[in-house]
């Protein structure tokens, strides 16, 4: 039996992203985002109002950044969702975290984050229902630490954290019970 809980974003998990910016002046701003996600193999779409000073730097600068925030750097990412960049001009100073130049988009990297996907600016979708900003993604870089003997991320060994909606807490990525493409095949 299942009870109903009414209208709730009941999608879980939900990423914990870092999307970070300049504005006009070359300051740093990053925001949590948990309404991201890739839509084509090069491109992720982000749900983002228009009233968020991000979207304002994203239109200034046509780039952006995606950090994926890890349980190291929960304090950070959680308030990069508490505060405004509209309203606390030095929100990314007061984290005391570090960012670089990235050599492919005009955006920050934040070198804490472990993974982070460095964007151009696609288009922003606006309907009667929602606003979605499309990046195009240029590159992909992570920490040497975090690749496995292939060459490719480990999410196990990452910390990287999930969002839970139903109970607003931050979980971390746990252990493999399954592979794509392949835990199914017999049903096929």
């Amino acid at each position: 039996m299942k009870k109903d809980l009414g209208v709730k974003p009941a999608v879980y998990p939900m990423p914990v992203l870092m999307i970070a910016t300049y504005d006009e002046n070359g300051v740093v701003d990053v925001m949590n985002a948990a309404w991201g996600m890739i839509c084509e193999s090069d491109k992720v779409t982000l749900a983002l109002s228009e009233s968020h000073k991000t979207v304002k730097n994203i239109k200034i600068n046509k780039a952006f950044t995606i950090g994926l925030a890890d349980v190291k750097n929960i304090k950070a990412a959680d308030y990069f969702g508490i505060a405004s960049g509209n309203d606390t001009p030095d929100k990314f100073a007061r984290t005391g975290l570090t960012a670089v130049k990235s050599e492919k988009v005009n955006a920050p990297i934040i070198d804490e984050f472990p993974l982070t996907i460095e964007c151009e600016l696609a288009e922003i979708v606006r309907t009667d229902n929602f606003q979605s900003v499309v990046g195009r993604i240029v590159n992909v870089c992570v920490e040497d630490s975090l690749l496995d003997e292939d060459g490719k991320f480990d999410v196990e060994k990452s910390g990287i954290l999930m969002f839970d909606q139903f109970k607003a807490g931050y979980y971390v990525t746990g252990e493999k019970v399954g592979q794509a493409w392949s835990s199914g095949m017999e049903l096929k």
